[in-house]
């Protein structure tokens, strides 16, 4: 957040300062996220529940059962970035970005295929 000091008038700068040692202290107040983390996710735990099933994601008994039916597997990368070799793409879904923009460049995917 980025304003100009420089307009503001000696009383609009002193309320600024006001408010913002206001909200300095509040946030000095709160305890650290991890505690807060660690009680929310005992407190679901208490009762049955896991952060993912709360708050997002898939319940985890769907998870298992996907498991144990070996319908969830890892595919493969088949094309690699040639300028970062961390970044792979598998080939489903839409392009990632490093290749969509070498595409736009006049490349073709089978140029950064990974080759075996």
């Amino acid at each position: 957040m980025a304003f100009d000091l420089k307009d503001l008038s000696e009383k609009d700068l002193k309320a600024l300062i006001t408010q913002a040692k206001k909200q300095q202290s509040a946030l000095n107040k709160r305890k650290p996220v991890a505690q807060i983390r660690k009680k929310l996710v005992a407190l679901a735990k208490a009762e049955g529940y896991t952060i993912a099933e709360l708050f997002g994601g898939k319940a985890p008994a769907a998870k298992k059962a996907a498991k144990k039916a070996g319908t969830t597997r890892k595919v493969a990368p088949k094309y690699r970035n040639p300028a970062n070799t961390r970044e792979t793409w598998s080939g489903r879904g839409k392009q990632p970005r490093w290749l969509a923009e070498l595409v736009k460049k006049g490349k073709k995917p089978e140029d950064f295929l990974i080759r075996k």
